[in-house]
């Protein structure tokens, strides 16, 4: 942190101590903990008797910030000492200075105040080990008893340089500058060691639209936009002059309506996925952002109920000034048809309110808020409302057909085509694994005529669980395995809920004729299931429905040189399926000398795959989530177990945001320890991969830094995961230069 950030720190610490603090305008270890927000008590208890310097129970502001301001412009010595009194559990406070007078200790030096809380002068093993528990808990790792054993003797013994059997505070020094960036991070500032994890986030960049980057590589959409809003202004001016007899109001409901009628069908068009799918493979994704169709989508969506609106409001005003001379009033004119306005039987303003009703609720119900929060069903339920949107249009508008009629016609085909080759061959769910933080592993007997490419998503239909519902879903699998696809389903929704609820009770046996035998048959098959995957996974038979595949922008990865895969969370699901077909076509480039164990990889670029370098970001909130992917990962990292010669064709960077960062003095003992660990087992703690886990979130900056200066060539970066996260990557993608695709999600 600069020299403003740790003066906007010492602002912020005096506001939440003052907000805290009582009349007496002192705090006490409960109200620290509040102030500080450290979930595990040890470190606030270490940091409260550290900053009580007269061990009167209590802490003022003037005290508070009178340490903190010392430990920031401390020396590094000071620092580590601070530190190392953390660790020091057992230490005592062994001097009389606490007498001193107020005014007096304000003028003591940070060594002073330091040497005040003296502890035994060392740590043995049983502290070190206290201090790694609570640094575990305190990043929400969860780790056998043993491996906590592990990991504090790997640290213990390369710290106790004189095997005495404790650590001194020279040893501690000693050992903390084998960590250069431990090192760096921790001399900053100590204000790093103790700010809430949110004050980063509420620094403000410049905001990225106004970049000159920006707007180079966000050309094609930009364009397209601008065409489009040109299109649509055109249109309204010219239904208005075409009406201008008809007074203001009526002109602006007849320009909205023309614009209604183009955008009621251009929003039909950029969900026409079959032919997006087949135009991502000619010249035209270069030309047109095939891979922004969800997005402009949504941008239609969001402009048809401003236009619908504006059209309503524009046609009450008209009627209220056509009820003062005339017979109907407003109402009637509004809800019946006496007037006869329409060009069937005087529908027209009872079709109105209808479609302004429908058009409202289905945008309301397609908001990112009810689509991620449970309620998927909500969205696809009203999104099916477009049928009968589409039908009162005809009925509303006299020309509407004239352009619907041509889009309307290949949507009915693709529906046609989709429901054709979906009821094609018989498919069924095989296999079923309940993987950690309730994803579903489905494997789908494939069907020979299925071709798909990696990162392509599918429409599944499962009659036992919903007779009339299908969701998408990317697949996990690669093409290379001809017998199977394979999907991965988080449960976050009501049908992705009943789907693991179904898969998790036991199977059911009335059903079957030979109900004895066939309980004898699936005990055994169970047996010997749970010996080779464990108990959460079951064979079956399982009608079930696909649709599809669909192409995705993860299409271009094997037209790039250099490609970066970003998955959050859920996320990864699409890197699954092409993880694993780079790697099959990894091997069959793989060459082995006859004579020796000696492997390597040829560079030769082809119009299969031209990738020369892989990277794989996967970033997690806790260490749970990691589980149900490890073992496909594990299989890839064996497949590379010798190191190339330019380098690792796949690296793995795997982040996870709970676990405190290097720079946090509550971590550091603790990312030491694993990393000590990690080089003596070759094995994460956390993961269990030979890639070491990294604590918190990544410094993106520093991270495509790194891959620019490895120069592979072209970069492409494909992110799965939250929009939030889409933005400042692609910020980043901007500033590097690097070309950015996001998978919807």
């Amino acid at each position: 942190m600069s020299l403003d950030d740790d003066a906007n720190w010492l602002e912020w610490v005096t506001r939440q101590f003052e907000s805290i603090a009582g009349d007496d305008k002192e705090i006490d270890l409960e109200e620290f903990k509040t102030a500080l927000k450290v979930k595990e008590s040890f470190f606030a208890e270490r940091f409260f008797a550290l900053f009580d310097s007269d061990s009167s129970g209590s802490i003022s502001l003037d005290e508070l910030l009178k340490a903190l301001d010392l430990l920031i412009h401390g020396t590094e010595t000071d620092k580590l000492r601070f530190l190392f009194q953390v660790y020091d559990v057992d230490g005592q406070c062994t001097s009389n200075t606490h007498t001193h007078t107020h005014t007096h200790r304000h003028a003591h030096t940070l060594t002073h105040a330091l040497i005040m809380f003296a502890g035994s002068g060392s740590i043995d093993p049983d502290e070190l080990r206290t201090v790694l528990k609570s640094c575990l808990r305190e990043s929400a790792i969860s780790l056998p008893e043993e491996k906590l054993d592990d990991l504090t003797l790997a640290l213990f013994e390369s710290a106790d340089k004189d095997n005495s059997g404790s650590i001194t505070f020279e040893e501690l020094k000693a050992e903390l500058e084998k960590f250069p960036e431990v090192m760096e991070n921790l001399t900053i500032s100590a204000a790093n060691w103790l700010k809430p994890p949110d004050l980063d986030q509420k620094r403000r960049q410049t905001p990225r639209y106004l970049t000159r980057a920006y707007w180079h590589n966000n050309s094609r959409k930009l364009l397209f936009l601008c065409v489009y809003a040109c299109l649509n202004f055109t249109l309204f001016m010219t239904a208005m002059l075409q009406n201008s007899h008809g007074g203001v109001c009526f002109m602006v409901a007849k320009g909205c309506g023309q614009c209604l009628n183009f955008n009621c069908t251009f929003i039909m068009v950029l969900m026409l996925r079959r032919c997006l799918t087949w135009l991502r493979a000619t010249w035209i994704v270069r030309v047109l952002p095939l891979d922004q169709n969800i997005l402009l989508h949504q941008i239609v969506g969001y402009a048809i109920l401003c236009f619908t609106l504006v059209h309503t409001t524009a046609h009450i005003l008209n009627f209220v000034q056509l009820s003062q001379n005339s017979e109907y009033s407003v109402w009637e004119y509004l809800l019946t048809t006496r007037p006869g306005i329409g060009w069937v039987k005087g529908t027209a303003s009872v079709t109105g309110v209808i479609l302004q009703v429908a058009i409202s609720l289905m945008v309301i119900c397609s908001s990112t808020f009810v689509r991620r929060s449970g309620h998927f069903e909500v969205f696809y339920w009203s999104h099916l409302s477009y049928v009968l949107v589409w039908s009162l249009l005809m009925v509303h508008c006299a020309n509407f057909w004239k352009w619907f009629v041509a889009p309307g016609l290949v949507f009915l085909l693709e529906k046609i085509v989709g429901i054709a080759v979906s009821r094609m061959g018989g498919l069924y769910i095989v296999e079923v694994n309940l993987l950690p933080s309730k994803v579903t592993h489905l494997v789908i007997r494939r069907p020979p005529f299925f071709h798909f490419k990696p990162g392509d998503y599918v429409y599944i239909n499962i009659p036992v669980i919903a007779k009339y519902e299908w969701h998408p879903f990317t697949i996990s699998s690669a093409p290379e395995q001809p017998d199977s696809l394979w999907l991965h389903i988080r449960s976050m929704g009501q049908w992705t809920n009943r789907l693991y609820e179904y898969f998790r009770q036991p199977e059911s046996e009335t059903d079957s004729p030979k109900r004895l035998a066939t309980s004898l048959k699936n005990r055994r098959q169970l047996t010997q299931n749970s010996a080779k995957f464990g108990e959460n996974h079951r064979f079956c038979n399982i009608k079930c429905y696909v649709d599809g595949p669909y192409g995705t922008p993860t299409r271009q990865i094997f037209a790039s040189e250099h490609a970066v895969l970003i998955g959050a969370g859920i996320g990864i699901t699409p890197f699954a399926s092409i993880l694993q077909s780079i790697m099959y076509r990894y091997r069959r480039r793989k060459q082995n000398c006859p004579s020796c164990n000696y492997s390597w990889c040829e560079n030769i670029k082809d119009s299969d795959m031209k990738l020369r370098k892989v990277d794989f970001i996967w970033i997690n909130r806790d260490q749970k989530s990691f589980e149900w992917f490890v073992s496909l990962l594990t299989k890839l990292e064996m497949d590379q177990a010798d190191e190339e010669p330019e380098g690792r064709f796949l690296e793995m960077h795997m982040y996870m945001t709970s676990a405190l960062s290097k720079n946090d003095m509550k971590a550091i003992g603790l990312q030491m320890a694993l990393d000590l660990l990690a080089k003596k087992e070759k094995r994460d703690s956390i993961t269990g991969l030979r890639t070491r886990t990294q604590p918190g979130r990544p410094e993106w900056g520093k991270v495509f830094q790194k891959i620019a200066e490895e120069n592979k060539g072209k970069v492409h970066v494909f992110y799965c995961g939250s929009p939030a996260l889409a933005k400042l990557i692609k910020a980043q993608c901007e500033h590097f230069g690097f070309h950015f695709y996001k998978e919807n999600f």
